[in-house]
């Protein structure tokens, strides 16, 4: 049967559950790229706006979203039909989605988390409680992670992120499905990388908000900055993760993007607690969930079991517990009882070259499609 003139073929049937801003966003960036998207809102009266006006006032005020994206706050209907399933719900209740999307999932969906944090009670990565929760193979797993704040792709500002899988035609699949004019994949195998990656960013934005509310400059975070990416790349490298995978998109590309834009959550949050706000009166203010927040005390716990020092994160945590005053952060992130080398996974002062090494490598993915042994691939 012939086509209509001037009518596109309908796309892939994909579901996103939450509509959030990040969730919404991506429902936009998968619309925008030709699927047949469902959003699953857990308010109805979020998805009948979303459905009727196209719009999402709480979350993305002045976004028009694309005709075809449709919206509904029944799981069933969302996930109906679905073959990929890109999941963007807070940490903290994804067990309790899952049990509850489980029912309605096709057997052969891959599952894509959005997710940027780790579950309180347990320390998993979100990949790991969607393997334990469904009974799906490891194959139908996928994690998306990159420099990508919401409002400014909802904009349609340019960016690239990182699809992961241990598949890697499952990761291209995916990939295929989450592109467009203005966001492009690139895909690579290291989900504990890619994974850790997006929450370890968060904890550092954190930190940096709290220095820049607490009136210090430039100097000390670009020193944070730094010496906090040696902290992701120790901790994900112990955990199995390629060091290559923290210096691209997933690693350096996103902490330079949380810890330096006021549309930052995590960075917002820091700099209030920096300003004097006690914890409860930040979470208080955020309209939405701050994962750093929350991922802070089981990040700690995974690092001591691995015994790798994380002195940013550690001095974080007792900005949040009150035992620190937030103007003190600085001066214990950069002291250490005797000088050592700037990289501690090997105790030479390779840092420099390394993190010239880094910055190169995620502006060759962003300029030229860089291509690494197992680093993010387009």
């Amino acid at each position: 049967m012939a086509r209509t003139p001037g009518r596109r073929a309908p796309g892939r049937r994909v579901a996103v559950l939450g509509a959030g801003s990040w969730g919404t966003t991506f429902a936009k960036i998968l619309a925008d790229g030709g699927a047949d998207v469902m959003l699953w809102a857990r308010r109805p009266e979020l998805a009948r706006e979303i459905q009727e006006a196209k719009r999402n006032s709480d979350y993305l005020p002045g976004i028009n979203l694309p005709i075809g994206l449709r919206a509904t706050s029944r799981l069933d209907l969302a996930l109906a039909g679905a073959e990929q399933v890109y999941v963007c719900v807070p940490s903290q209740t994804l067990r309790q989605n899952l049990i509850q999307a489980e029912p309605h999932l096709h057997a052969n969906a891959v599952l894509v988390s959005l997710m940027k944090g780790v579950e309180k009670s347990t320390g998993h990565r979100m990949s790991e409680v969607i393997a334990e929760i469904l009974p799906i193979a490891e194959s139908q797993i996928a994690v998306i992670s990159g420099p990508n704040l919401a409002l400014e792709i909802a904009r349609e500002q340019p960016t690239a992120a990182v699809v992961s899988s241990t598949s890697m035609e499952t990761a291209q699949a995916v990939a295929s499905v989450a592109r467009n004019k203005y966001f492009h994949s690139f895909v690579n195998t290291d989900v504990i990388g890619t994974e850790f990656g997006g929450v370890l960013k968060n904890l550092i934005a954190v930190a940096i908000g709290i220095v820049d509310g607490a009136g210090y400059g430039e100097n000390t975070k670009a020193s944070i900055i730094t010496r906090g990416l040696v902290e992701m790349t120790d901790f994900a490298v112990a955990y199995g993760a390629h060091p290559d995978t923290l210096s691209g998109l997933a690693g350096l590309g996103d902490l330079i993007a949380t810890c330096q834009s006021p549309l930052s959550r995590n960075n917002t949050a820091g700099r209030l607690l920096g300003q004097g706000y006690k914890l409860p009166e930040v979470v208080n203010q955020m309209q939405q969930t701050t994962e750093g927040l929350a991922s802070v005390g089981p990040i700690l716990e995974l690092a001591r079991a691995k015994g790798v020092g994380m002195p940013i994160v550690e001095q974080v945590r007792q900005v949040l517990a009150g035992t620190l005053a937030p103007k003190d952060i600085a001066p214990h992130l950069t002291t250490d009882d005797e000088p050592k080398g700037e990289r501690t996974m090997d105790g030479q002062a390779q840092g420099g070259s390394a993190l010239r090494r880094a910055v190169k490598r995620a502006l060759d993915q962003l300029r030229n499609g860089g291509r690494g042994a197992v680093g993010d691939r387009p």
